[in-house]
């Protein structure tokens, strides 16, 4: 059991920050499947019992893993917890001094050691270059800090340290191509309301950035209007949207369909990240990328299909 959690129950919105669920998810999975079922406080606002939020916490877990809120709500936490291990860690990778750096990057997460994380990130962008990095280290050293939150390895304090010194050492790195960057296509990206994960969004910008594509952020949780309303008056070739595994599917299929229908017929939308597996033939009209590394043939794809006009 979670035994930070006070005896009184945890508010939705540190459920949120716990899990990396939503609050509109944690409302709707209560109405649809009847879990959580939190009680009320004497404000008559929502509080989660630590055992909830353990069961949620390896529901995310899951989640990540491909599998469906519908499938999983209903399991008690033992059988949620053999589930995951049957599933298997997702390990980094084969190579043994790759895993070895991988293991310490966790120890410098789990022991507060900012310094040292942030020089053992940034020595293996130097060395790999950034895509390389996004690709061979961030995206499976996502995976392991996951489940080294899942065992209790990891607290939130320090998974946020870990995200925080990521999206820093990326934004930095994007910040310093970026001058080079402004040929075709132009890229506006974004996450929909409730999507408050902005590491995504990174990491699809550093993969982009490098191959001399446009990029322009607009955060995260942006409404559907604001995002149509910019990519027609940027005139934007693409816009892109990354969900995270917490983000509900059904509201983004909903979101991407309705971005669909009010963008240019011009424009592309792409879109990506772990709460969109298994959803790509609901939605022909736009791309869904199952691995960030296919970014970079998707951009040539597109180069191939919109020749720049010639130069007079």
């Amino acid at each position: 059991m979670n035994t930070s959690i006070p005896p009184s129950g945890l508010p939705i919105a540190a459920v949120e920050r716990d899990t990396g669920l939503a609050k509109d998810t944690l409302r709707v999975w209560e109405r649809r499947y009847g879990f959580p079922s939190p009680a009320r406080d004497s404000n008559g606002e929502r509080v989660y019992s630590a055992d909830q939020v353990d069961k949620l916490r390896l529901i995310r877990r899951l989640i990540d893993q491909g599998l469906r809120p519908a499938k999983l709500i209903g399991l008690e936490p033992a059988a949620l917890s053999e589930l995951l291990g049957g599933l298997g860690t997702a390990h980094p990778a084969a190579d043994p001094a790759r895993s070895a750096q991988f293991e310490t990057i966790l120890k410098f997460v789990r022991l507060h050691l900012h310094e040292d994380l942030r020089r053992s990130l940034q020595q293996l962008l130097m060395k790999l270059g950034l895509q390389r990095f996004v690709g061979e280290v961030l995206a499976p050293l996502n995976l392991l800090v996951g489940d080294a939150w899942l065992r209790g390895e990891l607290e939130v304090p320090e998974e946020h340290l870990y995200t925080e010194q990521v999206q820093n050492l990326l934004r930095a790195a994007i910040s310093s191509q970026a001058a080079a960057s402004e040929g075709r296509p132009r890229v506006l990206l974004t996450t929909f309301p409730d999507e408050q994960h902005a590491l995504g969004l990174l990491m699809a910008e550093a993969m982009m950035v490098p191959e001399g594509a446009c990029c322009i952020s607009l955060g995260t949780q942006t409404p559907l209007d604001d995002i149509r309303n910019a990519a027609r008056a940027g005139r934007f070739d693409i816009v892109a949207v990354s969900f995270s595994a917490a983000f509900p599917a059904r509201l983004a299929l909903d979101g991407l369909r309705s971005l669909r229908e009010g963008l240019p017929g011009e424009t592309s939308l792409w879109a990506g990240g772990a709460g969109l597996q298994g959803i790509a033939r609901k939605l022909p009209d736009i791309r869904i990328f199952d691995s960030i590394d296919e970014l970079p043939d998707a951009l040539r794809i597109w180069r191939e299909a919109h020749p720049a006009p010639a130069q007079e």
